[in-house]
């Protein structure tokens, strides 16, 4: 009998590690396509100084698209970047308390932070749920000088949110299995 538990202990542990590792893959291709969609803006804004200050006979003055352009991906790289900054302790924190405080206590507050952060991930995959089918059943569409369905931009949003709460549950599974102290990835630079 102990000896099932353990196989089980251990093939459950190696599921873990293989679906850990597959998202880090899925958060590096969405990284990738995150530094893609900054290109896209670069050239978009780059394409609309060059025809405003560039009279080309038979364009338009400016490339009318580019704000848009440059909204939308600003938008989805950052929701494509955020697992991968997450998983690489490279996402906003303030750190500097825990670096003050007794290491036990700056442990417990590691697991607060990342409690709260995974049920608010939990909350804001569903919220995105509710609005994109919302969105999509309203059929609103969102008028600028790109037309799209409201849903189109919507629907990633519960996707990176369900992502960013596995992310913070192995987040936590390796603070449990690490030293009883704050994490050293993402520390200040000072």
């Amino acid at each position: 009998m102990a000896h099932q538990q353990a196989f089980a202990a251990a093939t459950g542990g190696h599921i873990t590690e293989a679906v850990e590792a597959a998202l880090g893959r899925l958060y590096e291709l969405m990284m990738l396509l995150a530094c893609l969609l900054l290109l896209v803006m670069v050239s978009s804004i780059t394409l609309d100084v060059m025809m405003r200050n560039v009279e080309i006979p038979g364009l338009p003055r400016g490339f009318a698209a580019s704000n848009d352009i440059s909204e939308y991906a600003l938008y989805f790289c950052t929701l494509l970047g955020a697992p991968w900054l997450l998983r690489a302790g490279q996402h906003i924190r303030v750190d500097i308390v825990l670096r003050a405080i007794p290491p036990r206590l700056a442990y417990g507050c590691e697991w607060i932070s990342d409690i709260v952060a995974l049920a608010g991930c939990v909350v804001l995959a569903w919220v995105g749920v509710v609005m994109a089918f919302k969105s999509y059943a309203s059929g609103a569409i969102q008028i600028k000088s790109i037309v799209i369905p409201e849903w189109w931009a919507m629907a990633p949003l519960p996707v990176v949110f369900a992502l960013l709460a596995i992310e913070f549950a192995f987040r936590m599974r390796r603070l449990a299995h690490g030293p009883k102290e704050p994490r050293s990835d993402a520390v200040s630079a000072a």
